[in-house]
């Protein structure tokens, strides 16, 4: 910002000379600068109705940087473009003040005061009508430089737009509300590092830095980013200012001791050096990133590094192209204006020559500049294929000019800085430049986010060997975060070179990627780069995307054997296909067949003595029951549904209560005929007739019926599908509903069972009986038995196992009925039938085991009644 009124004229150049002096005493080394001995900055000015400022790395120290030059030519010919163009700031020239700052912050301190105050400029010919006003400065090109410099020209509301400057620092607005830069920030970069690091699977990677703000802030943006993508930094070192060979030699042992074949690295060239030339010394081969600032550095781009730097993959500044550039450099010529002084120092650095003829004399053996030296001789100088810094150079001075064609052209009543006039060159203030988007004349898109941070695109170069021996820098890929996601990175891997035996990318992970079906579980003391794969447990799965925790399948499906899918769980019941549900269905077909069989010979044979003298209503009715005791069964067998479940076990206990009851009345009657045999006894017949035994049953068995009818209504059975047993199965099986239903039904049929077992054992003796009280005895023992045992057999079986246990009581204690009642009046009615007679020989060995007490009992009741065996 220039003065205007008369009264600051005098503060600020009393400000700027106190501030010059302390310069001038600190700053050693201006005259190895190049400076005059009056202390007058190298630079290259222009006049115009509004002047740009520019900081330039002209030289390093004492050496002429083609590079840097050229990119400070590059603005003067964007200035002169722009004068040229009638659409852009019609009637407005741009001028500028360019100045060398010879990467010494010193200096480059002294060039910005002398931009912001005019310093340099006669102070006589400095009036109240002022100067023109100062824009923007462009520069400067280093981070450390940029920093200091925005201090200082924050004071003053000068805006200033970086082409090189990448710090992520700088993009804090409250510390630095003036600064703007044209290059991504470091944390663009580094997230473009991010991109190659996980196109390339390299997890396990080495950071080496600068010992800077640029380095020490991006290794604070890169430790910050690199856990995103799941990747670990193998090792941190910080390169030493100093040429410091122990430092050195030790960061060359942990490179070679890491297992890390990846090495990043945040640093300008000075600091780097002495690594690389141990690292050709020693012949390490590591995979290198670099960083913008050496990816395309002349210093390392060399074939005495190419062995161990073939390969090496680079962020670059984004090149473009500017059109009419390179006629520009070629058409220079120095001039006596010593304005102008920079490129009269170009030329004499660049022909080995001087305008002096004294100097010519002394320094150059006579060799005198003449002004017409071909420029054309120097191919680097004529070279804009790798138009970078000065393609950044030319966005910032193209967002200058827009920035201020926009404030001379705004409507009045909508000024940029709240008032309601605009802006004219007589009061334009730096602090009033609003930055636009606009679109290069190469086709990029420039644009500033709130931070001041240009739009983030970076080119990705691979360094391989030309066949004349050099080395180039080729490009290889584009970084690009304006692209949607997962087409930011675009990458042609066929054009790099790889630095290794199979010229393949190389491997760089502390622990192999888990498979899938398996987990990641951290080393103690390590990264978590640095894992084992733990297979996952039983129900879960990975994906094998180095998962931490494996996921649980839904409610009903399991993992697979490999661990890697959840698939349906195998559904468990008892099925007419499952060879035990196969054996049980045929075993309960048999054993009704069998009772058919049995009733059918007893229907046959109904008038027979033995069927007669076994109560054959009652007998009819057992066989009936335990028939229905063997087909429901079958209820239990197949897939369970509402109905079967309901079923089975209101079939199952009606039908045994049924089965019992007959028996449990069938020994009252035994009983009650052994009494009525005696004098005492002879009315007692009366109550114990046909209708009074089915009766009985119907009674005994309404009891279930009602029990059941309860259950059914209150809490009835249903399909569930159990998981308790086996996680993997579901076991499709019938839930009770109420066990009190199912234990009061049960036990019921204990209850008539353990009456009938008690009478007829008490019974068993009678020598009426016929020894029916004996089978009957027999038959109940074998019942409870079973019945006790099936229990805690059921209780403790799985799944369908439990089913089973339920069929094989039911069978069994049926089978045991039938045998034990049935079998031996069979045995007679089929194989000897001789015995199966009126007689009374017959009927006295009408069984085998009669005793001689029942066989007079016999005789003497068949003299008073005239009948046989009328039990």
């Amino acid at each position: 910002m220039q003065l205007y009124v008369c009264p600051f004229l005098f503060w600020k150049l009393l400000s700027c000379s106190v501030f010059l002096t302390f310069l001038r005493s600190s700053s050693g080394g201006l005259d190895s600068c190049k400076l005059r001995k009056e202390f007058r900055l190298l630079g290259m000015h222009k006049d115009g109705d509004v002047i740009i400022g520019g900081l330039y790395e002209v030289h390093l120290i004492t050496v002429l940087y083609m590079d840097g030059f050229k990119t400070a030519l590059a603005m003067a010919f964007t200035i002169d473009e722009i004068n040229r163009n009638p659409n852009l700031l019609p009637n407005i020239t741009l001028g500028y003040h360019i100045y060398d700052n010879c990467i010494k912050l010193g200096v480059a301190l002294r060039a910005a005061m002398a931009l912001i105050s005019g310093t340099e400029k006669s102070i006589s010919n400095l009036n109240c009508s002022g100067s023109p006003p100062m824009l923007g400065v462009v520069g400067d090109p280093t981070t450390t430089h940029s920093i200091a410099m925005s201090s200082v020209l924050d004071l003053f509301h000068m805006p200033m737009v970086s082409y090189f400057a990448t710090c992520s620092c700088l993009s804090n607005k409250q510390r630095y509300p003036f600064f703007f830069r044209t290059i991504p920030s470091d944390a663009f970069q580094v997230r473009a590092m991010m991109q190659i690091l996980k196109h390339f699977g390299w997890t396990w990677v080495g950071l080496i830095v600068s010992n800077d703000d640029y380095g020490l802030n991006a290794a604070q943006s890169f430790h910050q980013d690199i856990s995103g993508y799941g990747g670990c930094v193998a090792f941190y070192e910080i390169l030493p200012r100093e040429k410091d060979m122990d430092e050195i030699r030790r960061i060359i042992h942990v490179i070679q001791t890491s297992t890390s074949n990846v090495i990043v690295v945040y640093s300008n060239e000075a600091d780097l050096m002495p690594l690389m030339d141990e690292v050709l010394h020693l012949n390490v081969t590591r995979q290198w990133i670099a960083s913008e600032a050496w990816s395309l550095s002349p210093v390392f781009l060399t074939s005495r590094l190419l062995p161990v730097l073939r390969g090496t993959l680079g962020i670059a500044v984004r090149r473009g192209e500017i059109e009419g550039l390179k006629e520009f450099l070629l058409s220079l010529r120095p001039d006596d204006d010593p304005s102008n002084g920079m490129v009269r120092t170009f030329w004499e650095d660049m022909f080995k020559c001087r305008f002096n003829h004294a100097q010519a004399e002394t320094e150059t053996g006579g060799t005198v500049c003449t002004g017409d030296e071909d420029l054309t001789s120097n191919q680097e100088y004529g070279d804009v294929s790798e138009l970078r810094g000065s393609y950044n150079v030319y966005k910032a001075v193209y967002a200058l000019a827009h920035a201020l064609h926009e404030l001379l052209s705004c409507v009045p009543g909508s000024g940029p800085f709240g008032g309601h006039s605009c802006a004219s060159l007589h009061n334009l203030q730096p602090w009033q430049v609003r930055f636009l988007n606009f679109t290069t004349s190469y086709g990029d898109q420039v644009s500033f986010d709130e931070n001041g941070d240009a739009l983030a695109i970076y080119d990705i170069v691979s360094w391989t060997g030309l066949p004349d021996g050099s080395v180039k820098g080729r490009e290889v890929g584009v970084v690009d975060e304006s692209q949607p996601a997962g087409k930011v990175l675009r990458l042609d891997e066929d054009k790099i070179l790889w630095n290794f035996e199979n010229n393949k990318p190389p491997h760089s992970v502390c622990s192999e990627p888990c498979p899938p079906g398996t987990r990641k579980a951290t080393k103690k003391g390590l990264p978590v780069c640095c894992f084992d794969c733990i297979p996952c447990a039983d129900g879960e799965i990975s994906t094998g995307k180095n998962i931490y925790t494996c996921l649980k399948c839904p409610l009903d499906f399991w993992s697979n054997p490999e661990k890697t899918h959840c698939v349906p769980k195998e559904v468990e019941f008892l099925s007419y296909e499952d060879p035990l549900g196969i054996s049980l269905s045929t075993a309960s077909l048999l054993g009704a067949c069998a009772c058919a069989g049995v009733l059918v010979v007893f229907a046959h044979h109904r008038h027979t003595p033995v069927v007669r003298a076994n109560n054959s209503e009652l007998s009819f009715l057992i066989l009936m029951s335990l028939k229905l005791c063997f087909l429901c069964a079958l209820l239990f067998i197949g897939q369970p549904r509402l109905w079967t479940c309901q079923l089975r076990h209101a079939v199952f206990g009606i039908s045994f209560v049924l089965c019992v009851s007959s028996i449990l009345v069938k020994t009252v009657v035994v009983v009650a005929v052994f009494k009525a045999s005696k004098p005492e006894g002879q009315g007692l017949m009366k109550w114990f007739g046909a209708p009074q035994q089915r009766g009985s049953v119907l009674i005994l068995t309404a009891f279930q019926v009602v029990i059941c009818a309860v259950w059914l209504s209150t809490a009835s059975p249903a399909p569930h599908k159990n998981t308790n047993f086996q996680s993997s199965k579901i076991v499709f099986e019938c839930a009770v509903g109420s066990m009190a239903g199912f234990a009061t039904l049960l036990g019921y049929i204990g209850l008539l069972a353990a009456v009938s077992f008690l009478l007829a054992f008490l019974a068993r003796n009678l020598p009426d009986t016929f020894n029916e009280a004996k089978f009957i005895t027999f038959s109940m023992l074998i019942f409870c038995a079973v019945w006790i045992a099936f229990i805690p057999a059921y209780v403790s079986s799985p799944g369908k196992y439990a089913d089973a246990v339920e069929i094989f009581a039911i069978l069994a204690s049926s089978f045991g009925l039938l045998i034990s009642i049935f079998a031996p009046k069979c045995y007679i009615i089929l194989l000897h039938p001789e015995r199966n007679t009126k007689k009374e020989k017959d009927l006295i060995t009408c069984h085998p085991v009669f005793s001689e007490v029942f066989s007079e009992f016999m005789r003497k009741r068949t003299r008073q009644q005239g009948s046989t065996c009328a039990i």
